[in-house]
């Protein structure tokens, strides 16, 4: 039931008096609080509550002072720690020089005497730069790339360069306008494209490091250069006389790797064959040589025996190519020829066409002629 509600008690809450409903004394409440913070820093708050003069204002003051070191002191504690992330780097600045750096995690410093400059090592940052070049042997190309980098060193990113960023940028340019400089046009566009990012990077982080920036070069990207739009006509058809210069080149070449080896190979036959020629001609020379000593020596021997055997041996050797029989019969003038070549196909035929498998000797026809020319002779 509310308190002043009919019927009730009607006791007011604030001042504690049942028939009185006016608001409470501020004064007294100001007074009741005074005497609780005089107890709790050593005051006597028991005494104070009767009289109301000369000790209430020592006390409230005290109070007053007591909140306000307590205040700071919760604020000094809040303020005293911080804490860093792991892709950062605190620079503490201790009153306004450079202290120290710290590391990623809760750290502490003291306030209102340090401050910290809290900087993102890991953060990739990149910028684009396209412009037109003169290269070494006068021609203009346009050039366009991009370099990605970060923060190596806080305190020098802070503290040694104004605008490290705008530095960056203007060495870039310096780099790419001297390593195009030093570059012919052909090279630019056909195989010097990694080679030149590659040497633009190395002389950019030469330039911030003398610059002492901080910065770092990650990457240097680069697009294929290509000529000014006014000239790129020209330079389609002088790419064009490279790429056919190029495609018969290489067909040369593949026509040379054919025929070469092919005559390398004849020529290695050749080598081969007169070296084979000489060594046999050599050995059949060594041979009759050799044959022609022992014979030497046999007809130092025996003269008429060697030169009646070398007479027959040649005799053999010429009438061992002939089919033709020549006889001579001592009983009479003439000369009788024998056909045995024509003798031996004509049996060779009566064979074959009798079937018989074992047909007489070849001997036997010459024999039979020899006996008919006998009778002829002796009825003669």
């Amino acid at each position: 039931m509310a308190w002043n509600e009919p019927g009730g008690d009607n006791k007011d809450p604030w001042s504690g008096k049942g028939g009185d409903q006016g608001p409470p004394d501020l004064d007294e409440v100001v007074k009741k609080m005074q005497d609780r913070l005089g107890g709790l820093f050593g005051g006597k708050g028991g005494g104070n509550r009767s009289g109301g003069g000369p000790s209430a204002g020592p006390s409230g003051i005290k109070g007053i002072a007591a909140l306000v070191v307590l205040g700071l002191i919760a604020m000094i504690g809040f303020k005293s720690f911080y804490t860093v992330a792991p892709a950062e780097r605190g620079v503490v600045l201790r009153f306004g020089a450079y202290h120290e750096i710290t590391q990623p995690g809760l750290n502490f410093l003291i306030p209102i005497v340090d401050d910290v400059i809290k900087v993102n090592v890991d953060q990739i940052s990149s910028f684009p730069l396209k412009d037109t070049m003169l290269t070494r042997d006068e021609n203009i190309v346009d050039i366009e790339l991009t370099v990605q980098f970060r923060v190596q060193d806080p305190v020098d990113y802070l503290f040694q360069d104004r605008v490290p960023d705008k530095t960056i940028r203007d060495a870039t340019e310096t780099a790419l306008r001297e390593i195009i400089g030093k570059s012919d046009l052909d090279f630019i566009l056909t195989e010097g494209r990694g080679s030149i990012a590659a040497d633009i990077k190395r002389r950019v982080q030469e330039l911030v490091n003398s610059y002492s920036t901080g910065l770092t070069v990650t990457s240097v990207n680069t697009l294929p250069a290509k000529p000014p739009e006014q000239v790129k006509s020209a330079f389609d058809d002088a790419i064009k006389a490279r790429e056919d210069k190029t495609r018969q080149e290489n067909q040369a070449e593949a026509y040379a790797n054919d025929v070469v080896p092919r005559a390398r190979g004849a020529a290695s036959r050749v080598i081969a064959a007169a070296n084979a020629y000489k060594q046999q001609v050599i050995a059949e020379a060594e041979g009759e040589t050799s044959r022609f000593l022992a014979i030497l020596k046999e007809y130092e021997k025996a003269p008429e025996v060697t030169r009646q055997r070398l007479y027959l041996e040649t005799l053999e050797q010429v009438m061992g190519e002939t089919n033709k029989v020549i006889m001579d019969v001592k009983s009479g003038n003439s000369l009788m020829y024998l056909p045995i070549d024509k003798l031996i196909e004509s049996r060779n035929e009566t064979t074959r066409s009798t079937g018989n498998s074992q047909p007489k000797a070849d001997s036997e026809p010459v024999e039979e002629l020899l006996r008919t020319d006998s009778r002829s002779r002796r009825t003669r």
